[in-house]
């Protein structure tokens, strides 16, 4: 029959091997257009299902995914197969799936017999990368060979000539005090009978790396280190196990230095091969110490690895200086590779930016990073040149750039010598935008490159300056990432971190991980963990996975830490007011539910905007801002606490939520709707999106909202927190020609003036550019790319109506003054599409609806449900 499930993933990864989870999680897709009314799952240790381990017998169940296995243990380092068939709706039956695999890793600390291994009497400040080797004899083939690995540092594992972890940056950055990723590799081609050199080369990362806005390093420790344990099963049906410990040897290799913000130093007159080669040697060979036990835990990697998703041609150019310039006509983040030729000695310097002077010659300087000072290094890779060419790419750091520049080279480089190596985490891609205009296309593409240039080892703000995962860009970024990537296991462990690191009193550090670390740092910024917008990433974020993914358990994974945050906004609005409110006899009996103490950011980086805003926010605490996400994220709390119901906490927050949105009202609307707060756009569109007014309210705020963007000249003025739903807000008010005005507005601030300058991602700043052309602030922040999220569900019309889409809206923006658009995406139920062309009088649309579900179509008057499959309609709108 034509309904088969396919596609089918285990915790969300395609044939994973190295789980850390027992009972995990399978789902699939269906082909067909029928949904399933229930399932069975077969789980087997052999292929041909002879040995079943476990048999779910069929289990009614509408959704292809939150099927939870069910069995007897599964059991560490062992593999298994795993084969679905559904039931439709219908009655029919399925055939079975193709088998599909998954492996267990290491569950447990004590399934490690390798022990964290660093080299001898590390001075505090050495920065050296550190090599180490170990020889094993095998006297037979490998049949089977697992090695699991980490590092405090980014790390590589390599056997003989094999580079096990490649291109990939691990571990990813968690909160090392707590825990440390492990990655698991198939490592069966890489030994041969003989002896085989095992090796471990380990730099900075962001353990020992320089972090944040702060030039020191060494945040979470002075001591790189490694571990390792490798799983032989041989042809002769003997096992080895080989481990890190005291008897490896450590040294120095020919990365000398690697910091993964500064950049790396290499020295390629070292011959890379003969330490992997049997009898060959490190430099400066020394025992290896293993270090003192540590509180912190292994735990399994569950995000596609950061890696080389794709290589960029570039152009070699000579500036007006004469310096050799690579430009690789987009920003992104990764490395360069280079051609170098022979030159003993030569020492060649290669620097990275996004932007140029106004003279065309390279800007290191724009981010206020590096200045005063000739050797401080910053996005600076330095290679001194062997007797043989090399094809030099980086190994340890990664850099933020569409320009390179080339200095200390005797040679002019080509075009055929330079790539650009794009390097992020490698999540797929589950959505597309199309239009009849390019330059929204671009728009798209732009928030696209801004992803991948932030989706690296955590959400960051940007890939250049601080690179820091600050909680309020993910916060307004979240919606519009998971409708382009899938990006459920990326998002669903930062939430992780972030409950990890929240503080004990409910509040949550600005930026997580938080680059601080017992006795060592201090976090820059631990001052704003008060911060309303930064700190709701424990209320929102969750509730945008399930939105987009429609899983109920990250809900109930991250309750306790939502919870927490809003219970002390709680708190803090009742026992804590201003002084400048006491002054004003505060509110009333409605007092205690107004949020106007602690830090805040507040509505960051209005347009035109400077460092006047930032003492605004130190002076006054913007409380028309904070009490304004109290009510809201106390309405979402609510509501998620009855999705997972807890009927108890439901009623309570529903209260909080309802009293608080009374306190806001009495402090800060004025003349029923007509003026709010301090009168700025933002002010009314979160009043009319939080949903905080009543009903007679809200004319009078979006026409105050619309008086305004008139007012400057059809110009949005609102900041970080805002504009993802400034766009939104006017089409759900009725003011939809207002909306498009603003999208398709060409002089700054606005999205197309950035396209229209020639931005290939999106900018920190609206203006990105000062008035004497030199470029302001990083040129690759995504959070202003949240408009992508209007493209695809209101431009291209694609939008859930229920969680996970199990209903879908379509209600495409005919009426925008494109000729056509589309939008298309992979959910959770399979494929959704969308593609309308308009004419004079009708609109030609073609819809692809995922099997099991339904869509509801909105086109002028016209309305239809459409079930599962392809669908093509014409519908009038005269």
């Amino acid at each position: 029959m034509s309904l088969i499930p396919y596609a089918l993933t285990v915790d969300r990864r395609s044939d994973p091997i190295g789980l850390g989870n027992d009972r995990p999680d399978f789902a699939w897709l269906l082909s067909g257009s029928e949904g399933q009314a229930a399932a069975r799952i077969v789980v087997s240790t052999d292929v041909t299902f002879d040995d079943v381990v476990w048999d779910s017998g069929w289990v009614s169940h509408v959704d292809p995914f939150g099927s939870l296995y069910d069995g007897p243990p599964l059991a560490p380092r062992a593999s298994y197969f795993w084969r679905v068939r559904v039931r439709t709706t219908s009655g029919g039956l399925s055939s079975w799936s193709e088998p599909a695999r998954f492996e267990i890793g290491l569950l447990t600390q004590e399934d490690w017999e390798g022990r964290w291994i660093t080299a001898p009497n590390t001075a505090k400040n050495n920065r050296d990368v550190l090599y180490f080797r170990r020889e094993i004899e095998l006297g037979s083939p490998v049949v089977r060979g697992r090695a699991y690995a980490s590092g405090l540092g980014w790390y590589r594992l390599l056997v003989n000539t094999t580079d096990l972890t490649g291109a990939a940056l691990v571990p990813r950055w968690t909160p090392f005090d707590s825990y440390v990723e492990y990655q698991t590799y198939d490592a069966t081609d890489a030994f041969q009978p003989g002896v085989n050199v095992l090796g471990l080369v380990v730099a900075d990362g962001r353990f020992r790396g320089r972090l944040g806005m702060s030039p020191k390093g060494a945040v979470y420790g002075d001591e790189l280190a490694v571990i390792a344990q490798i799983d032989l099963d041989l042809a002769d049906g003997t096992s080895v196990r080989i481990a890190t410990d005291h008897t490896w040897t450590v040294g120095r290799g020919r990365v000398e230095q690697s910091d993964p913000k500064y950049g790396e130093r290499s020295d390629h007159r070292v011959d890379d091969a003969a330490w992997l080669t049997p009898g060959g040697q490190v430099t400066n060979p020394a025992g290896a110490v293993e270090l003192p036990a540590h509180p912190r835990e292994l735990v399994a990697e569950e995000v596609e690895r950061v890696t080389a998703i794709a290589e960029l041609p570039g152009s070699v150019r000579r500036t007006p200086s004469g310096a050799q310039l690579i430009d690789f006509g987009q920003n992104f983040a990764g490395v360069a590779r280079l051609h170098l030729p022979a030159g003993p000695g030569t020492r060649v310097r290669i620097l990275y930016s996004e932007v140029l002077t106004p003279a065309g010659e390279l800007d290191t300087g724009y981010l206020s990073i590096g200045r005063g000072s000739s050797d401080r290094w910053f996005q600076r890779d330095e290679v001194v040149l062997g007797e043989v060419p090399v094809d030099y790419t980086a190994s340890f750091t990664i850099h933020g750039f569409r320009y390179v520049a080339v200095e200390g080279l005797g040679v002019d480089l080509t075009a055929a010598d330079v790539a650009g190596v794009v390097l992020s985490s490698d999540l797929r891609q589950i959505g597309t935008f199309t239009a009849s205009d390019g330059r929204l296309e671009r728009l798209w593409k732009n928030v696209l490159w801004g992803l991948r240039s932030n989706f690296v080892d955590t959400p960051t703000d940007c890939p250049t300056r601080e690179r820091s995962g600050w909680t309020g860009d993910i916060q307004v970024f979240g919606p519009t990432a998971v409708q382009i990537v899938d990006a459920d296991n990326f998002l669903r462990r930062y939430l992780r971190n972030v409950a990890t690191e929240q503080y004990a009193d409910g509040r949550v550090p600005p930026i997580i991980p938080t680059e601080d670390s017992a006795g060592r740092n201090r976090n820059k910024v631990r001052f704003a963990s008060t911060s309303v917008g930064w700190g709701d990433v424990t209320v929102m974020l969750p509730w945008t996975l399930y939105n987009y993914y429609g899983d109920v358990r990250v809900l109930r994974s991250q309750y306790a830490s939502a919870r927490a945050w809003v219970d002390q906004m709680a708190r803090r609005a009742e026992h804590k007011t201003s002084l400048a409110r006491r002054l004003r006899a505060g509110a009333g009996p409605l007092e205690p539910y107004v949020l106007d103490t602690g830090y805040h950011w507040g509505e960051w980086l209005r347009p035109g905007e400077g460092f006047s805003a930032v003492l605004g926010n130190l002076l006054t605490h913007r409380p028309v801002v904070a009490s304004a996400y109290f009510a809201h994220s106390c309405s979402l709390l609510a509501r998620t606490a009855e999705v997972i119901e807890e009927r108890d906490d439901a009623r309570r927050y529903d209260l909080l939520a309802r009293k608080a949105a009374a306190a806001w009202r009495s402090a800060f609307v004025r003349g029923d709707g007509a003026r709010i707060g301090e009168d700025k756009q933002d002010d009314y569109v979160r009043a009319l999106a939080f949903d905080l007014l009543l009903p007679h309210q809200r004319p009078q705020a979006a026409h105050r909202l619309v008086q305004l963007i008139e007012a400057a000249d059809h110009h949005l003025g609102t900041g970080f927190l805002s504009t993802p739903m400034l766009l939104e807000t006017l089409m759900a008010t009725g003011h939809r020609d207002v909306a498009f005005r603003l999208l398709f507005q060409e002089t700054a601030p606005s999205w197309l003036s950035q396209v229209q300058q020639g931005a290939t991602t999106i900018w920190e700043s609206w203006e990105g550019y000062k008035s004497d052309g030199s470029a302001k602030g990083s040129h690759n922040h995504y959070a202003f790319g949240s408009v992508a999220r209007f493209l695809q569900e209101h431009i291209g019309g694609l939008a859930p109506a229920e969680p996970g889409y199990r209903r879908q809206r379509i209600a495409p923006a005919v009426d925008c003054g494109l000729a056509s658009a589309g939008a298309s995406l992979v959910t959770p139920y399979g494929l959704a599409q969308t593609r309308w062309t308009r004419e004079a009088n009708s609109v030609e649309l073609e819809v692809i609806v995922p099997p099991g579900t339904v869509a509801e179509v909105q086109v002028g008057r016209h309305r239809e449900e459409l079930p599962g499959g392809f669908h093509a309609l014409h519908i009038d709108v005269t």
